[in-house]
């Protein structure tokens, strides 16, 4: 079950990153031209709940791996891969996740499709940095991590 969630979690990156990029590029096409914001708003929600099913996954598998059993133990942050799975990953997507939320929940009520589209733009722009500085790509050896799913 674990094997299967975590490259369910992997992959599910892919599509995560994939439409917040979408989102970002007409968030800001739709600021500079001035369009209107339905034509963003369902890519947008759709990168949300994108985001929130990667989260559950990833708490499932944050509590199936016992990474949380970890913070109990004396010296887990002197290693690089347990300091990163225990702490710095989860809270810099958790973090992420709630940029992201908080830019489309305040978008919605807002007046003006250029600030609606500003509002996505720059919050889905931050949210999308952090999560690739928090994501234990393959180059990242001191991680373990070694391939690309």
């Amino acid at each position: 079950m674990e094997t299967g969630l975590l490259h369910l979690h992997s992959l599910l990156r892919w599509v995560v990153l994939i439409i917040m990029v979408l989102a970002i590029v007409k968030a800001y096409q739709g600021k500079k031209n001035a369009l209107p914001f339905d034509r963003i708003k369902k890519l947008a929600l759709f990168s949300m709940i994108a985001l929130h099913l990667q989260l559950v996954i990833g708490l499932a598998l944050y509590f199936l791996n016992g990474w949380h059993k970890v913070w109990s133990q004396g010296g887990f942050m002197g290693v690089t891969a347990t300091r990163f799975f225990t702490m710095e990953h989860l809270l810099m997507m958790v973090i992420s996740i709630g940029l992201a939320t908080a830019g489309y929940s305040t978008a919605k009520r807002m007046e003006g499709d250029v600030k609606k589209n500003n509002r996505i733009f720059v919050f889905y722009l931050i949210a999308l940095i952090l999560i690739l500085a928090s994501i234990p790509w393959p180059f990242r050896t001191a991680l373990g991590v070694d391939s690309w799913i």
